[in-house]
């Protein structure tokens, strides 16, 4: 794990230019304070900070080929690099290190831009070609990886995090506006924007080209749904739980990959439970497992881990969250956001890869089995919303969405009050419209009251991320089946793997995937919705996969989610952070938004009248964060 930068200014390089590119890599030091090196010509200069996890001694970089023409620099790990080397071998290069980054070089010698398509593992990286005077940027496909860029004239400048890019004095931090609304629509800033109007994301699975003045960007890799033809010819159930195991058995294998010891981090759920007991089929090593508690025992999941990490000797390492951990730690996790982020599960993370970080420099983690096997209730209601639109209008409106608004409010996050209020206000619109609404904060109306001075609201349509506008979405009759396709294509990359990456990073610990093993989301993504969730039940095909390898009742796991009891902190202990940071006379002095419609928000949500947690929280992180960053 690493962090990766450079600047390219065709036949301009100078030593001004590579104290920058110092001060934009040491930036970053938290990402790799192992050791740091660069590399420069007269068209180039690439800078990198390493975080050691294989070939300790050895891993350098950047890296160049046998003539020093080829350079790379790469943040990640490519976990095929042993039989790439091997092949490679045979062709009659040369290596003089054993670390996976030399690998890049060589394999780009022999296929030029497809290199890219043979690596297998989660990567940023950097290569550049003294000869063409051409540098290529490319991103794993699944965006577990970061990389930013902007234009520099007919140059550019790029970076693992924004920190580190906007140590570049040319560089702009003027915010965008429209990256402020989708942020308040997805509580994210979606591919390829920023919240910056001049820095750019390259997407997940694209490359990146800049030769002679010239750039552009292209995909390598799309996920694809099959059509109906391909649908036709599904396998039987128990082909799929086999191929499922042997495939979910083959990605931990290669994620254990290491140099250094290996750990899990491990909820009380079915994804880390299911990688556990793929770990420990394949290891006997001990593996300690790290788990994030709250006193509160609706969110608390440590004694449901607890009994998982006893069943597969996993020694357990855990710690409790309280309100005063939060509140000491906001600031450090704030300041670790390259972009405003409203999850407030980044809190909880920031906190368990610091208790990793007591034990191993590495560890597995869960992350994308809900978003691949069907793991959340909403992609339920999207079928339940065309099965509601039968009901006839009169009837809805008068004996359901009539009570559903004369609910009591209930301040638990995500209750049953507040998601039939979400989904009678969404389920009449177009899938892509209603799964924003229904998974995020500010819809275009509630935005409209929100400002004192910006552009106007962006029609829904516009405020969507670019991956997933009309007419992108695959076609495929299963609602459920669409809605799992837009989140792999923008929650996941955008806010939970970015929260993953930069939360870890800012304590030197690398968190890995499994469940993002392109195999495994190829196949996957060749499952029928229905073999994912149906009727009331999430998860299905990973359920029976379970129930093969671990009988009783550990197969039939809640999910709770990985969240803090935002809503109830946010009346009592939270209080005084809302005052400090979203009080009327300050937003006035900020001059940013409108203060009388957030302090209704915060009265309504402090009353008890309306449970506004998501809301509030997506407007103090954006305001603490501009106001520490913008």
């Amino acid at each position: 794990m690493c962090a990766i930068c450079g600047i390219v200014r065709p036949n301009r390089i100078s030593d001004p230019d590579v104290r920058t590119l110092e001060q934009m890599r040491d930036a970053m030091t938290h990402r790799g304070p192992d050791d740091s090196g660069l590399y420069r010509d007269a068209d180039a200069v690439l800078g990198a900070r390493r975080l050691s996890i294989i070939d300790l001694s050895g891993g350098h970089q950047p890296l160049g080929n046998e003539d020093q023409t080829v350079w790379a620099v790469l943040n990640g790990e490519i976990y095929n690099y042993r039989e790439l080397r091997t092949r490679l071998q045979k062709l009659g290069h040369t290596f003089k290190t054993q670390s996976d980054t030399e690998t890049i070089v060589h394999l780009y010698e022999e296929l030029e831009d497809a290199f890219v398509q043979e690596l297998r593992g989660m990567f940023a990286l950097a290569l550049w070609d003294s000869k063409k005077r051409r540098l290529l940027l490319a991103r794993d496909r699944m965006g577990i990886k970061p990389l930013y860029y902007t234009r520099q004239g007919d140059g550019i400048v790029f970076a693992s995090e924004i920190s580190g890019l906007s140590r570049h004095p040319d560089v702009s931090k003027e915010l965008d506006p429209q990256s402020i609304q989708q942020y308040l629509l997805c509580e994210y800033v979606p591919a390829p924007g920023t919240i910056y109007r001049d820095i750019r994301k390259l997407p997940p699975g694209h490359i990146l080209v800049a030769e002679h003045g010239r750039l552009w960007t292209a995909p390598y890799w799309k996920a694809s749904i099959p059509g109906a033809a391909a649908r036709k010819n599904r396998k039987k159930p128990q082909e799929q739980i086999a191929e499922l195991e042997r495939r979910m058995e083959e990605s931990v294998r290669l994620h254990l990959e290491s140099d250094v010891p290996v750990g899990i981090c491990l909820s009380g759920g079915l994804d880390s439970t299911l990688i556990l007991s793929c770990l420990r089929r394949i290891s006997s090593q001990e593996i300690p497992a790290f788990t994030i508690g709250f006193e509160e025992t609706s969110f608390d999941e440590t004694a449901a881990a607890s009994r998982i990490a006893k069943h597969f000797n996993a020694r357990h390492i855990t710690r409790t969250i309280r309100p005063k951990d939060v509140l000491e730690s906001l600031d450090e996790v704030i300041d670790a956001m390259d972009e405003p982020l409203g999850d407030p599960s980044a809190v909880p993370t920031w906190h368990l890869s610091r208790l990793v970080k007591t034990e191993v420099k590495v560890a597995l983690s869960g992350d994308g089995g809900d978003e691949l096997f069907g793991g959340y209730p909403t992609y339920l209601a999207h079928r339940w919303a065309n099965w509601y639109r039968r009901i006839p209008p009169f009837l809805r409106r008068r004996a359901i969405e009539s009570g559903v608004a004369r609910l009591p409010v209930s301040h638990e996050n995500m209750s049953l009050d507040f998601r039939l209020r979400r989904f009678v206000r969404g389920e009449n619109l177009p899938l892509a419209h209603r799964h924003f609404l229904w998974m995020g904060s500010f819809g275009p109306q509630e935005q409209s009251k929100l400002y004192s001075r910006m552009n106007p609201c962006r029609a829904m349509e516009d405020l969507l991320p670019e991956a997933v506008r009309a007419p992108r979405l695959p076609v495929n009759p299963d609602p459920a089946t669409q809605a799992m396709w837009i989140d792999l294509m923008t929650y996941l990359p955008d806010d939970l793997l970015f929260k993953v990456d930069r939360m870890s990073m800012a304590h030197g610990v690398e968190i890995r995937v499994p469940f993002l093993d392109h195999p495994l989301v190829e196949f996957s993504l060749g499952l029928s919705g229905a073999s994912k969730a149906a009727g009331a039940q999430t998860k299905i095909l990973l359920r029976h996969l379970l129930q093969k390898q671990m009988p009783g009742n550990l197969a039939h796991l809640r999910k709770k989610g990985f969240g803090m009891p935002l809503a109830s902190w946010l009346c009592g202990d939270f209080q005084h952070l809302l005052k400090e940071h979203l009080r009327p006379e300050k937003l006035r002095q900020g001059g940013f938004w409108n203060p009388d419609a957030i302090d209704q928000l915060l009265k309504e949500h402090a009353s008890r009248a309306r449970n506004h947690a998501k809301l509030i929280w997506t407007l103090l992180v954006f305001e603490m964060w501009r106001r520490r960053h913008a």
